[in-house]
Parts: C-alpha cells; sequence; structure tokens
C-alpha cells in the first residue's frame, strides 16, 4: 500500500474558481484555499501560487478534478481558457504522478463514501443495495455522472450529459425554450440549469409576463428569489427547482439508478430548505406511468464541504495501487521477460531499472551506469536490446508507462552524444519549449495585446543583450504592415525613446528574466506618458507585474554558460504571433499602400546563408525561421 510519506495535492478547477487542498493522512484535509481563476494566467500559475503558500515538504503526487471533459494527454477547458498537457505539467511541478479527471467524475467517487451528515434527502425513497447511483449539479454549467457497482468498488461514467436537449413540461417552460432559442441554436439543460441560465430563465420569464427583461445577476436573483422581495426572481427559482427535477428523473430513468440521485454543484447546496419544499421532487415523480418507479428512488443533496476533494483523492489512491501492483510499465514488463536472455552485465543494468525505475528515468547515463556496476556503453546496449535506439527512447518509453502518458522531454546534450543525436537533442528541446509555451498560451493577453498594436500610431520594440534580434526581427515586420516602429536596443537610446511617446504609442519590452533595470525603466516612463506597454517575459516578474499586458514565456536557459538558442526562438514566435494578429485585424493588403501580397513576397528576403545575414543590416538571423512560422499558420 502507497504511504502518505509526503502530503498529496489535490485541486477542483472550474470556470471561476480553483480550488485546492492537501491531504495529509487518508481523508485528513487541510490547507484547503480557493483562488479566482481570472487572477492567475494559466493552471500552472494557479497552482504555483498555491504551493507557495504551503509549509516546506515536497508533495510527489496530486490529483486535479476539473469542469471538463478529460481524453489523452491534453487539456483545455470548456467555460475557460486553460490548457495544459498532462505529462509537462508534472514535470513542471515536479510530481511524481499527476492524475487529471472530470470534476464529476471525482465527485461521483466520493458518494459512497460519504457519511449521513454529509447529504440530505429530498422527498421519499429508499436506496437499493450495490445499484446504479445517479448524479448532477449546477454551477458554471451543469455536470452529469453515474456510479456503476463493480465487484467490491465502483465504476465512475464520464458523461457530457448536460448537453442533452431541453424539454419543456408546462407553457412557462414553453415560454422559456422559444426565449432560448432567439440566443442559443440549440438549447441544452446546461443552458437553463447553471448560473448564466438562472439569467437566462429570469429574462424569458420577464418577457413572458410583459416587463421588460432585467439585467439582474443569478446571484440577486437568487438573494431575492429567496427572500421573496421580487415575485419574477421568486418565479425564476420555481422555473429552476422544476427543471432541475426533469433532468433528474431523465437521468434516474435513463441510468436505472436505484441507488439513488444526487445532487450536487455551487447552486442547489445554498437554496438550502428552499429547494426541499419546491417543485424539484414533485416534478422528479410526475413520469406517468413509471412515476411508481421514481417514488422509489431517492434523492440527495450532497453538503459534504469537500467532496469533490474525497472524490479525487480515492481516484489518486487506486491509480497509485494500480501502479505498484502492476510494475506500471509494459517496457518494464518487456524487460522482466527478456531478462534471461540479456548479457551478465546487461541483466544488471535490468535489475536496477525494475528496482529504480523513477531513478533510472531521471538519471543521466554516468549515474545508471555507476549504480548497476556497468560501462556506458553497456547501458546503451542494453537499451537497443530493447529495441530502442538508444537511452533517450528508452526513457520515453519507461516514461510513458510510468505516467500514463508521452512526455516530451529535455534531453541533456553530453560529450559522448554523436552528432545524430546532439542534432535529435537540439531538435527535440526546442519542440518541447515550443509546444509548452503553445499549451500556456493565454487567448485573452493576446486579443488584449493585438488590439493595443492594431489601434497604436506607433509601436517601439525594446530589448537588451541576446534578445536584441528579437526587436530588430519585430521592428522588420511591422514595418512591412505600414506600421511606424522602432527598435531600441541600447540602454542610453532607451529611456530617450521611451521619453517621447505619445498615449496612443504602444512599447513592447522583451525580456526573458523581466528584471533589467534598463527595461523596467522604459516601462515606468512608457506609462509616465500615456502609453501602454506590453512585455513578453517571464511569468511573476517584475516587468509582467508593471505592463499593461504581459505575454508569459517561461523558458530558463543559463547565459552564464550559452548563448540563450531556445528562448530566443520562443520569443520570436510570439513576435510572429503578434505579427500575423495585427495583419488580420488590419487586412495586410489594405494596410500597406501599392504593394499586393505577391508583390510582398518578392520584396521579403530570401533564405541565405547564416554569413549573408550577418551581414545585412537590419535582417534578423532568425527572420526566416519567423516567416516561416507565420506562412505555415
Amino acid at each position: 500500500m502507497t504511504s502518505f510519506d509526503n502530503p498529496r495535492l489535490l485541486a477542483d478547477i472550474g470556470g471561476t474558481y480553483a480550488r485546492f487542498a492537501v491531504e495529509t493522512a487518508p481523508g485528513r484535509v487541510e490547507h484547503a484555499t480557493s483562488l479566482r481563476c481570472a487572477d492567475h494566467a494559466d493552471f500552472h500559475a494557479a497552482v504555483t501560487a498555491f504551493m507557495d503558500m504551503l509549509p516546506t515538504g515536497r508533495i510527489q503526487h496530486a490529483a486535479i478534478a476539473i469542469a471538463n471533459p478529460v481524453e489523452g494527454d491534453q487539456v483545455r477547458m470548456t467555460n475557460y481558457h486553460w490548457q495544459f498537457s498532462i505529462e509537462q505539467m508534472r514535470q513542471r511541478l515536479g510530481l511524481d504522478t499527476l492524475v487529471v479527471v472530470n470534476d464529476f467524475t471525482a465527485l461521483a467517487m466520493a458518494l459512497p463514501r460519504l457519511q449521513p451528515s454529509q447529504r440530505r434527502q429530498v422527498g421519499g425513497g429508499m436506496p437499493r443495495e450495490h445499484s446504479v447511483i445517479g448524479l448532477l449539479g449546477s454551477g458554471t454549467g451543469l455536470g452529469v455522472s453515474g456510479l456503476i457497482p463493480a465487484g467490491d468498488g465502483w465504476v465512475a461514467l464520464g458523461t457530457e450529459g448536460g448537453h442533452t436537449s431541453f424539454a419543456p413540461r408546462d407553457d412557462r417552460e414553453l415560454a422559456v425554450l422559444r426565449y432560448a432559442q432567439r440566443e442559443h441554436r440549440h438549447v441544452s439543460f446546461e443552458r437553463l440549469l447553471s448560473g448564466p441560465g438562472i439569467g437566462l430563465i429570469h429574462r424569458a420569464l420577464a418577457q413572458h409576463a410583459g416587463h421588460p427583461p432585467g439585467t439582474l445577476s443569478a446571484p440577486e436573483i437568487t438573494r431575492r428569489g429567496l427572500e421573496g422581495s421580487d415575485p419574477l426572481c421568486a418565479d425564476t427559482l420555481q422555473v429552476f427547482c422544476a427543471m432541475l427535477g426533469t433532468a433528474a428523473a431523465n437521468l434516474a430513468v435513463t441510468l436505472g439508478a436505484m441507488g439513488g440521485i444526487y445532487i450536487g454543484g455551487g447552486i442547489v447546496p445554498r437554496l438550502g430548505e428552499y429547494f426541499d419544499r419546491s417543485g424539484f421532487r414533485a416534478r422528479f415523480e410526475d413520469k406517468g406511468r413509471f412515476s411508481d418507479y421514481l417514488k422509489a428512488i431517492p434523492t440527495y443533496v450532497i453538503t459534504a464541504e469537500h467532496a469533490t476533494f474525497v472524490g479525487a483523492s480515492a481516484i489518486l489512491a487506486q491509480q497509485l495501487r494500480t501502479l505498484e501492483a502492476s510494475g506500471a510499465s509494459v517496457i518494464l514488463d518487456q524487460i522482466q521477460r527478456a531478462r534471461d536472455n540479456l548479457s551478465p552485465a546487461e541483466k544488471r543494468v535490468a535489475d536496477h531499472v525494475l528496482a529504480h525505475p523513477r531513478s533510472a528515468l531521471n538519471d543521466p547515463i554516468a549515474a545508471i551506469a555507476k549504480a548497476a556496476e556497468v560501462s556506458q556503453p553497456t547501458v546503451i546496449r542494453f537499451c537497443r536490446s530493447l529495441g530502442c535506439e538508444g537511452l533517450s527512447d528508452f526513457k520515453l518509453r519507461l516514461a510513458s508507462g510510468l505516467t500514463g502518458t508521452i512526455p516530451v522531454t529535455h534531453a541533456q546534450v553530453t560529450g559522448e552524444d554523436t552528432m545524430l543525436e546532439l542534432g535529435v537533442k537540439v531538435l527535440g528541446n526546442t519542440a518541447s519549449a515550443i509546444l509548452q509555451v503553445r499549451d500556456h498560451l493565454n487567448r485573452e493577453t493576446i486579443d488584449r495585446a493585438i488590439d493595443l498594436l492594431t489601434a497604436a500610431d506607433r509601436i517601439d520594440f525594446f530589448a537588451v543583450g541576446h534578445y536584441r534580434v528579437v526587436a530588430d526581427d519585430a521592428q522588420f515586420k511591422f514595418l512591412r504592415f505600414g506600421v511606424a516602429s522602432g527598435s531600441y536596443t541600447d540602454p542610453r537610446l532607451q529611456v530617450l525613446a521611451a521619453n517621447v511617446l505619445k498615449p496612443r504609442d504602444v512599447a513592447v519590452i522583451v525580456s526573458s528574466s523581466g528584471s533589467v533595470e534598463d527595461l523596467l525603466e522604459v516601462a515606468d516612463a512608457a506609462h509616465r506618458r500615456g502609453a501602454s506597454v506590453v512585455a513578453i517575459t517571464a511569468s511573476h516578474s517584475a516587468l509582467a507585474r508593471k505592463a499593461d499586458v504581459a505575454l508569459i514565456v517561461d523558458h530558463v536557459e543559463d547565459v552564464a554558460t550559452h548563448v540563450p538558442m531556445v528562448s530566443r526562438i520562443l520569443h520570436l514566435l510570439v513576435i510572429d504571433i503578434l505579427a500575423v494578429g495585427v495583419a488580420m485585424r488590419r487586412g495586410a493588403q489594405d494596410a500597406l499602400p501599392g504593394p499586393t501580397a505577391d508583390a510582398l513576397d518578392e520584396t521579403a528576403p530570401k533564405a541565405m546563408p547564416l554569413e549573408a545575414h550577418r551581414s545585412a543590416p537590419g535582417v534578423s538571423t532568425a527572420g526566416p525561421l519567423a516567416r516561416l512560422t507565420s506562412h505555415s499558420r
């Protein structure tokens, strides 16, 4: 049994709030914290902010419940802009295990573990032992799930049942449907049984009653409805609860949920006893020939404060047990089967990997060879005996088995690498970094940056040191679009240039660290002149805090030992995104007087030897790469 030597991170990520906690022992949840998603650039930033609040102590395992379907490695939230790779996130957070599941799948797994005091029954009915259980709940959306008994445990259903088509039951609900069809091509239950849905029902009932449409928020509608101070708000809550009764009954007959229907989410538990007195249960049982069938099924409101954490913890514990019992990896099984056919030296490598798979995943070849008491070439021969091209390929396959995802890794270049291996590692590291930036792009900040640049009278780019080529490349691109632009890479000129900016101008500051004093002074000078500041920089940096819009590129390179190649490429690609966005907004052909798009292609610099680039004034050495990226999009 996997022990609690280290605390485990639990999270419940919704469209508005990200809730975190730490499980320090089975069932003991501490440090529960709720963070607004809007206050953090991406999922990694939110997790990091929470972990920074914790006492010292390494977290090895984490379970994330998220309001989104989870299929494969890539997670893209439906009701918010966060997206990430599970395996890359595991590596960035330094975790051994990261399990990501749908939030209602996690909540469903909590149901068998709830105490009687953590639920409240609404109406009659008795649960049948070892029977299917249904779950739904309203919040930012409408989550739907279920539990099927399987031996001594349960199988949770991952569904998108909230998107089933809404069916009205009376004239009032028919009026709501007709009103909703004016706003949505498909009216699902989620469109109405959610926070935004409460506002939609309120507007529809106002029109049905001949009143002007209101603009009240869902919390305000709920407050007035519970107080009884506003008849229209009271009607809205009544209709909401009755509609939820229809949805719950449909789920009960669809699943055959004789174990009961549970109501969770962020809305219904806050209604308290009002929900018990509402038309929910009467509508639930009003099923014609199947009314007696529904009357036998109990309905419960979940009152447990951290029920989703309970389910996420159960899923994580099961995952760890499975990994521990099975050895976790197909390649480990392959090693075990092939062991008898290996040479004595290769057997020692096999035994080391089988005994310490995570150590073998992270250690360099020298450490593996020393631990197995063999030479480094023997480690390579061992990898190739398993059908792998080399140690890097072996580690990819090993990581895939240990974590359940295929990782994009950063491979360290060593003196033992052949020229082919060196090329593969350099290109692989660059591709990994690009994919990581792609997965953490924030579309809201990109939109805001492009809006500022599109409306600007002038755009000046500021950078120092190794990143001067990024500013020069950006100036070249924007001049091609007919935008007045400048590139300032000399610290003596930068503040002077910032001091002549105007209110409709934009200063774009490029800094990998975000802590260069000269560039921070440029940001201050630009703001004093009324200009806007867009920063391409690291998260949580001083420059990011000063900028009106911060485009985050978190890629650390040791500038003391080598030129920062990868991070410059990342900054160039962000400039490409901005340039393409501005071109699309302005219309590239209309923005440039005279030349057509074909003419622009004729005048654009062509690929040339590196020496020619070095001698061509005003042309970045990364220009062809950046142009190719833009055209390929």
